[in-house]
């Protein structure tokens, strides 16, 4: 059987939560339920053992229960931040107002469904029980979308376990995993949404190694090696912007960074994009150097990053992104090498049957480096926001 492939990417790329889009007077039948769940269960499972068992709530009663379970939960709250964050134009808002619309209409979809298992959770943190129904619960959001219904993954609903097991006659030894208020879409034209590329978050042979091809075997700098460090901070990125555009804040955690000053303001005179600045840097190896740097990003409140050495030829790119996460800040700093050439393409020149072990190890020290920097950056913008609160 030949099979579409730019389909099956569609539904997969496409299936988002949908809240404000679910059609609450279409009705949904039984057979595209069971139709949906027949897809579902076709999931992988362990040890081949079917467990998974599907509860489908229709009656106005049970589903208002569930609804108000929902609402004098994690509801209640989503409705107070969607009304604090309304015209705010904060990264949130249209998230939670479309998690609020959800809980003020729950009892109106046509049906729930909550898939469940057999067993218990040993809380060990070891795989076991999840893995066998988590695929089969999203193999159903994709089988919904393909046939022009929608859902949104809810889990809070659920957090009164005891109350939601008398209200539908689940036994205790079985697991309540997520509820589905599902219900045919408005429309079904969903994109996708905004994420990463893969390279930028696939590690290979190591965490925190990326690469813009390849790699080849071995590395070469022609792959475009570098490495990523990561933290959640909580502040608001207004607070870390000016840790960040802080061009000698690195020399605070650097082996090699000493500092930096400013050569040229910019086209603009606000140190943004084309504004360049000179690092003075220290290696046991080169002794002391000086590296040109030119600013390529400046989103303010989202990304600040620049090129070393030659803005078209760069030595290495570096970049701070931030993403705004409920109650912070994702502060994500990555580095990339060459194409062009620097310290590193010398040192590979004079020998070059290590170039893979040479590189492996600059990306070693970096990433340690750019690790701690953004630690001392999350501990300076928590302790500046506790301050200002």
């Amino acid at each position: 059987m030949d099979i579409n492939v730019a389909a099956v990417d569609a539904a997969l790329t496409t299936t988002r939560a949908v809240r404000r889009r679910l059609d609450l007077e279409r009705d949904v039948t039984d057979e595209v339920l069971l139709e949906c769940i027949d897809v579902a269960e076709q999931a992988p499972t362990g040890g081949n053992l079917s467990s998974r068992r599907w509860l489908v709530v229709r009656d106005p009663a049970k589903k208002a229960a569930l609804a108000e379970i929902y609402r004098s939960g994690a509801g209640a709250f989503m409705e107070r931040a969607a009304e604090r964050l309304a015209g705010s134009g904060h990264p949130m808002e249209r998230n939670m107002a479309s998690s609020a619309h959800l809980v003020q209409h729950l009892a109106e979809v046509p049906a729930i469904v909550i898939p469940t298992i057999i067993g218990r959770h040993d809380g060990s943190g070891r795989p076991g029980l999840f893995d066998s129904v988590i695929q089969s619960a999203w193999s159903f959001c994709v089988a919904l979308r393909a046939r022009g219904l929608g859902t949104a993954w809810v889990t809070a609903a659920l957090a009164d376990e005891q109350t939601v097991k008398e209200l539908l006659d689940i036994p205790a030894d079985t697991t309540e995993i997520v509820m589905f208020p599902v219900a045919y879409t408005i429309g079904t034209d969903f994109g996708r949404a905004p994420r990463h590329p893969a390279r930028e978050i696939t590690y290979f042979d190591g965490f925190a190694r990326t690469f813009e091809s390849g790699p080849s075997d071995p590395v070469r700098l022609a792959d475009g090696p570098g490495t990523v460090a990561e933290v959640d901070i909580d502040a608001p990125p207004a607070v870390i912007w000016p840790i960040v555009t802080d061009i000698n804040m690195n020399a605070d955690y650097s082996d090699e960074f000493q500092g930096a000053e400013w050569v040229d303001d910019g086209p603009n005179g606000d140190r943004g994009v084309g504004a360049s600045f000179v690092g003075t840097n220290f290696n046991s190896n080169f002794g002391e150097f000086k590296v040109p740097s030119f600013v390529d990003a400046s989103d303010e409140h989202v990304a600040y990053g620049w090129r070393t050495s030659d803005p078209h030829n760069p030595g290495a790119r570096w970049r701070f992104e931030l993403e705004p996460r409920p109650g912070g800040t994702r502060l994500r700093y990555t580095m990339k090498l060459g194409p062009g050439p620097s310290g590193l393409t010398m040192a590979i020149e004079s020998m070059p049957d290590k170039e893979a072990r040479i590189i492996a190890r600059r990306v070693r020290s970096q990433q340690a480096s750019m690790q701690r920097t953004v630690d001392g950056i999350k501990q300076r913008a928590e302790a500046d926001h506790a301050a200002d609160s």
